[in-house]
């Protein structure tokens, strides 16, 4: 990396002259087999402090709360805003709590204004094409920025955001940029700019995209799609718009990658693995080993059932949430109990896969801006990463990817719908693709669409469900390789869910059951979410590129 570069990191909020010089000498050094006296690649401290969660800032009441489970959801509480300052309403709460006839919901309704269940009044015009219906919502799915009131865990954002619905009020990152197809599809150019501003803000002032805009959220990330959103502002030329956000995309990049120069073979240090030969990949991870904000009385009932230490389950668990896929048996030591979740010890085909792509994004913008050193230092990046990849990752004897069990080193054996990953990025050779699309069609299409894994549990990313980003993943991957009538049979089934479910009940939905025609999606969390935004952004791009599964 060029001294050129580390001027411009040193110009962004939160980089020193020093951090950024850091920052590229480790750049340029690389990530990837450095010897122990190696500089470590560090993301600089971040412009704004990491604002205290709910958890923190009033822990008794907190505590009583959520263990209490005052609310059927353990988010409404986090969500709710204080009248006054939580270190008044955390001292008043101590004041009163041991007086005869204290009542905790009366406390709340004085001192919070709590989001009420089911407050979501939009009614759908059931004489609407799904197509019109989608476009209706993006409206009613968009946030207009504000600053939020003291002590909210809401973080602000600049400009307006598109929110998933149901009880997700905030924006969320691998969400948004499955909605983004819909808004590009239904021409909003200007909502795919405020959200491509508002995580370069988010990743100016923090270091990188949170969970969602929430403070609870800040301790992870989740998976790194936002080169692709950056992409979508110039389809045409992606390189241009890689070259305008190249700042951002570097500073990501040094989070998901920090600590990666130097760690010895068969170490690890937060999302990096070193590999038996000194490979380097990647895991998910989050930097805190407490049970989550959003859901305290669940995670502390599940350290409760494990003979592991709380702290290592809270990390895995929240590892899983950074993932996304919370919870999947692909996560599970035994491959079907949430007690046995070991996330942090699996390296991911889908996050290594994003990240070759981010890899390759960052390339694309330093050839662009001209910066030689910076073109070389990422080609030999994502060229190592899918070395490691294809030896690590790749099951020849059954033709799939496959996660990797670290600390076991071995196959994990729990294979799903993110082997396509490596086809969405363009990471497999074409053979390989081939195998995959075999596999998938074998093992994961099922009646109406692609499933998350074949394992049948009581966990949402599991079987019999089915969710639209991985049916979008499939398809634009196949696509990409050649394999059009695997990725249309996909497309055609997976529509076919939506439009009945639309015609049924005028709604989309988070998540579909793609087995069973008479079932709805379940497992997980909280019941089934309306809305939503990855639904009807993966539904417009499909619609698009097959305009038969449009419906009058």
């Amino acid at each position: 990396m060029t001294q050129a570069f580390a001027a411009t990191l040193h110009r962004r909020p939160g980089f020193s002259i020093v951090a950024a010089a850091a920052v590229a000498a480790s750049l340029a050094f690389g990530a990837f087999n450095a010897p122990a006296n190696a500089e470590v690649l560090v993301a600089a401290k971040p412009a704004s402090a990491y604002p205290a969660p709910p958890s923190e800032l009033y822990p008794e009441l907190f505590a009583a709360v959520q263990l209490g489970q005052v609310f059927k959801d353990g988010k409404t509480f986090v969500d709710a805003v204080p009248k006054t300052s939580p270190a008044a309403i955390a001292a008043q709460y101590r004041r009163e709590k041991d007086r005869p006839g204290f009542d905790l919901s009366s406390f709340l309704k004085r001192h919070f204004d709590v989001p009420q269940d089911n407050a979501d009044t939009y009614v759908s015009d059931r004489s609407q094409s799904l197509a019109q219906h989608i476009a209706s919502l993006w409206p009613h799915l968009t946030q207009q920025p504000h600053k939020p009131a003291a002590g909210s865990s809401l973080l602000p954002l600049p400009g307006p955001y598109v929110v998933p619905g149901g009880r997700f009020r905030e924006v969320y990152y691998w969400d948004s940029y499955f909605t983004m197809l819909g808004l590009l599809q239904n021409g909003k150019p200007g909502s795919l700019r405020d959200m491509v501003g508002n995580f370069a803000s988010l990743i100016d002032r923090y270091g990188h995209i949170p969970n969602g805009n929430r403070s609870y959220y800040l301790s992870r990330s989740q998976p790194p799609f936002y080169f692709k959103m950056v992409g979508l502002l110039s389809t045409q030329d992606e390189a241009a718009a890689y070259a305008r956000y190249l700042p951002q995309l570097q500073r990501e990049y040094a989070f998901w990658m920090e600590g990666a120069n130097g760690l010895k073979p068969g170490t690890a240090h937060r999302r990096v693995v070193a590999l038996a030969d000194g490979s380097v990949l990647n895991r998910y991870y989050d930097d805190r080993a407490v049970p989550r904000d959003e859901s305290y009385a669940e995670d502390v009932a599940l350290a409760k059932k494990s003979s592991r230490p709380a702290a290592e389950v809270y990390r895995d668990v929240r590892a899983a949430a950074e993932s996304g896929w919370d919870f999947s048996s692909r996560w599970f030591a035994d491959g079907k109990t949430l007690a046995t979740i070991e996330t942090t010890a699996v390296v991911p085909v889908d996050l290594n896969s994003l990240l070759y792509g981010m890899e390759n994004a960052i390339r694309l913008g330093c050839e662009r801006v001209q910066d030689t050193a910076c073109t070389s230092d990422f080609t030999q990046r994502a060229e190592r990463r899918r070395a490691a990849v294809q030896k690590y990752l790749w099951n020849e004897a059954d033709g799939h990817y496959v996660d990797f069990q670290w600390i076991k080193q071995q196959p994990t054996d729990r294979p799903g719908a993110a082997t396509l990953y490596p086809l969405f990025v363009g990471l497999a050779e074409p053979a390989q693709a081939a195998r995959v699309a075999d596999w998938t069609g074998k093992q994961l299409v099922k009646p109406y669409g692609l499933v998350t894994t074949p394992i049948l549990t009581d966990q949402q990313w599991d079987a019999p469900n089915g969710w639209a980003p991985l049916q979008w993943v499939a398809v634009d991957g196949l696509r990409r390789y050649g394999q059009d009538a695997l990725a249309r049979d996909i497309a055609t089934r997976w529509m076919g869910k939506v439009q009945q479910v639309y015609g049924s009940s005028g709604k989309l939905v988070e998540k579909y059951n793609v087995i069973d025609n008479s079932g709805e999606a379940g497992g997980g969390e909280y019941v089934l979410q309306d809305g939503f935004g990855w639904t009807n952004g993966v539904a417009m791009q499909l619609m698009t590129i097959y305009p038969e599964l449009k419906r009058p």
